[in-house]
């Protein structure tokens, strides 16, 4: 049975001190190091989602710049097409212009010769026409 006398009181006692003696030895020591561990874990919580708006953000700067660099790239691209174009253009104005006048310095030689052959052969058809006369009627006329 259960007898209320010093010992009960010694026993009272002996729990409160070691209920006190467990607080700052046992306790507080663990409650700081999980403070702590939520505080660090808060933090870098913190740090991670810092990093994660840094990283969109620079991946968006980065978006950006390829985007120009590739819009300027393809101007440049069709700037240096139409220039390409232009110059070609204007190379084949000149081949095509050095042709015609060599085709009409061909035709007007052609002409001349056709002339002149022309001439030749005026001058030798009465010729012609009494050999081709003489060999018909088979003596000289």
């Amino acid at each position: 049975m259960i007898t209320i006398d010093i010992t009960m009181v010694i026993q009272i006692i002996n729990i409160l001190v070691l209920i006190g003696v467990m607080n700052v030895v046992l306790y507080k020591p663990v409650r700081t190091m999980l403070a702590k561990r939520e505080e660090k874990a808060a933090s870098l919580e913190k740090e991670i989602t810092t990093f994660h708006k840094n990283a969109e953000l620079r991946q968006e700067e980065i978006s950006r710049k390829m985007q120009g660099a590739r819009a300027s790239a393809k101007e440049e691209l069709e700037g240096a097409r139409s220039g390409a174009q232009a110059v070609g253009a204007e190379v084949l104005a000149k081949i095509r212009e050095e042709a015609n006048a060599a085709k009409a310095a061909q035709l007007s030689e052609i002409e001349q010769q056709f002339n002149s052959a022309r001439q030749a052969l005026k001058g030798q058809v009465d010729g012609f026409a009494a050999e081709i006369a003489g060999k018909i009627l088979g003596r000289a006329v």
